[in-house]
C-alpha cells in the first residue's frame, strides 16, 4: 500500500513536471482545423465515455461527416451558429496531456471577417499548425495567415497538408505545396517549418505513423508535438519585472509582486528601478511556498529590497546593465479589433504589462493588405485591418522591440467611453522626436501670430505639459 502511495505520488510530481506547449491551429475554411484537434484528442483517448456518447449522437444528428460517420469537428465548434453552417466563429481552446507533455489548443476561424479572433487565439501560442487542403494548395487565406502568424512572432511553424486521401496520398501533391510555401516562409523570414501529409479525417500521420505515406520519412504530427523545443522561446536574457502590487502585510515587510516578464533574477543581484532609476539590491525573493534563491519567467514572485525605494504599480525592475527602451514615443505593428473605425482625434487608454496611461494615434505609416502584403496608403483602419502606426503617450513607457522581447513589447488599446479594447499592438522600435512624422500635427507658427520673443518660454512650458497628456503640437519660431 505503502508502494502505491508512493507510485501516485511520484506520477503527480512528474505530471506537474511536464512542459506545457501552446498552439493554434490555423488555415482556410473547411481544411479541417476542428477534425484535426478532435482527431488528436480522439486518438490520443484523451476523451471521457460521456463525451464520446455525446460526439456519437451529435454526428448522427447534424454531422457532416457522412452517413455512420464520426464528425471529429462537433468536440470543438460547440456554438449553434458553428454547427448549422459547418464553420469555426469563436476560439476554441482544449486542454489535453500525454506521458511527455501537456498541450493547450486553440481552435481558430478561418474567415478573414474573424481576424481579431486568430490574433486573440494566437497571442500566447508557441507553434502554429497551418493547414492546406491538398487539392488547392498554398491560397491567399493560407497566406493571410502565415503572415499574422509571423506578426504574432510564433517561432515554430507546422504545415499541415490535410485530405491526402483526396489525392490517393500523392508524394509530388505534397511537395509541390510544400516547396511553395517554404518559399513563402523564406520571404517571411520564418526559420523553423515543418510539413506534414496527413488526413485528420481519417488519421492518417495524426497519432500514429501512416502506412500509406511510405515516401514520407518524418513522425507523426503528435510525435512532432511531444518532442518540439520550446526551452528557448523564451527571452532568458532581459531581466524584466514589472510591479502589480505593493505587498505590505505588516510593519516588518514590503515586497513587490509581480510576474517575472523575462530574464532570471537571484538573491543579491543588483537591481534598477525605472523610471526613478533608483538602485539596490534583491534581499529576498518570496513565494507561497516559501523563499527562493532565484525566479524566471514566467513566475510570480514577491522580490524584497535592501533600500527603501519608492516604487508602485506600473513601474518595472530591470538590471542596471540592461535597460529597455525609455520613452514616450513608439512605431508599432498595430490591429484594430473594435467595430467602431479608428478616431484619431480620440484618446485611448494603452495598457502595457502594469502600465496604463493615455495614448494618442500621431500617425498611420501605412495600412497592409494582409492577403497580398502589400502595403496601402495611412487611413483610419477599420475591423480586422492591421497596419503601421506612431503613438505618443502621456507617461513614459518601458519597453522592448516585440520580437526580440514578446512579454514587453506588446500592449492593447482601450476605448476610455465603452472600455471596449480598440486595438492590440507588437512595438518595432523607440521614435527619436525627430522622426516623428509632423505634417499632421498642429503647428503653432509663433511669428506669423504675431506672438513677441518674450513670451515663446510660456508657450512652450504650456505645449510641453499638452504632449505629457498626449497632444503633441509643433511649434515654429
Amino acid at each position: 500500500m505503502k508502494d502505491k502511495h508512493i507510485d501516485i505520488k511520484s506520477y503527480l510530481d512528474a505530471d506537474e513536471r511536464k512542459s506545457l506547449l501552446r498552439l493554434l491551429t490555423a488555415g482556410s475554411v473547411d481544411d479541417g482545423k476542428s477534425t484535426l484537434i478532435g482527431r488528436l484528442l480522439f486518438d490520443s483517448k484523451k476523451l471521457y465515455e460521456d463525451q464520446l456518447q455525446a460526439l456519437e449522437r451529435d454526428s448522427k444528428r447534424v454531422g457532416n461527416a457522412g452517413a455512420g460517420e464520426i464528425d471529429y469537428a462537433l468536440l470543438l465548434d460547440g456554438l449553434k451558429a458553428e454547427r448549422e453552417e459547418g464553420i469555426t466563429i469563436d476560439v476554441a481552446y482544449r486542454y489535453f496531456s500525454t506521458n511527455l507533455r501537456k498541450f493547450i489548443i486553440a481552435d481558430t476561424p478561418g474567415h478573414e471577417q474573424y481576424t481579431r479572433n486568430m490574433i486573440t487565439g494566437g497571442s500566447t501560442a508557441n507553434l502554429a499548425i497551418i493547414l492546406v487542403d491538398a487539392r488547392t494548395g498554398v491560397i491567399t487565406q493560407t497566406r493571410r495567415h502565415t503572415f499574422l502568424v509571423s506578426l504574432l512572432g510564433i517561432k515554430h511553424i507546422v504545415l499541415a497538408v490535410n485530405k491526402m486521401d483526396l489525392v490517393d496520398f500523392s508524394e509530388e501533391v505534397f511537395n509541390k505545396i510544400k516547396g511553395e510555401y517554404l518559399e513563402l516562409t523564406n520571404q517571411l523570414g520564418i526559420e523553423d517549418v515543418t510539413c506534414f501529409p496527413i488526413s485528420a479525417k481519417e488519421g492518417d500521420n495524426v497519432v500514429e505513423k501512416s502506412e500509406r505515406t511510405p515516401w514520407f520519412e518524418g513522425t507523426s504530427l503528435l510525435q512532432y508535438l511531444e518532442t518540439v523545443p520550446i526551452d528557448q522561446d523564451r527571452n532568458m536574457q532581459d531581466f524584466r519585472f514589472p510591479v502589480q502590487y505593493v505587498l505590505r502585510p505588516n510593519l516588518d515587510f514590503r515586497g513587490f509582486s509581480g510576474k517575472v516578464a523575462s530574464g532570471i533574477i537571484r538573491k543579491g543581484d543588483e537591481i534598477m528601478a525605472l523610471p526613478s532609476r533608483k538602485t539596490s539590491r534583491v534581499k529576498s525573493i518570496v513565494t507561497y511556498e516559501g523563499e527562493l534563491d532565484y525566479a524566471f519567467c514566467p513566475q510570480c514572485v514577491t522580490i524584497t529590497l535592501e533600500d527603501e525605494i519608492d516604487i508602485s504599480r506600473g513601474e518595472m525592475l530591470i538590471k542596471p546593465d540592461n535597460l529597455p527602451f525609455i520613452g514616450r514615443h513608439i512605431q508599432t505593428k498595430l490591429v484594430w479589433m473594435d467595430e467602431e473605425p479608428m478616431d484619431r482625434s480620440k484618446q485611448f487608454f494603452l495598457k502595457a504589462n502594469t502600465n496604463t496611461t493615455r495614448a494618442t494615434i500621431s500617425a498611420i505609416d501605412y495600412r497592409i493588405d494582409v492577403n497580398t502584403m502589400e502595403h496601402l496608403e495611412g487611413k483610419d483602419f477599420k475591423l480586422n485591418e492591421i497596419g503601421q502606426v506612431q503613438i505618443t503617450t502621456a507617461k513614459t513607457l518601458f519597453f522592448d522591440a516585440y520580437k526580440q522581447n514578446r512579454a514587453t513589447g506588446a500592449f492593447i488599446l482601450i476605448d476610455p467611453i465603452t472600455n471596449n479594447t480598440c486595438a492590440v499592438g507588437m512595438i518595432e522600435k523607440q521614435l527619436d522626436e525627430a522622426d516623428l512624422l509632423q505634417e499632421d500635427l498642429p503647428t503653432l507658427d509663433l511669428p506669423k501670430l504675431g506672438i513677441a520673443p518674450e513670451h515663446y518660454e510660456a508657450i512652450e512650458k504650456a505645449v510641453k505639459e499638452l504632449s505629457k497628456q498626449g497632444l503633441e503640437i509643433v511649434i515654429k519660431k
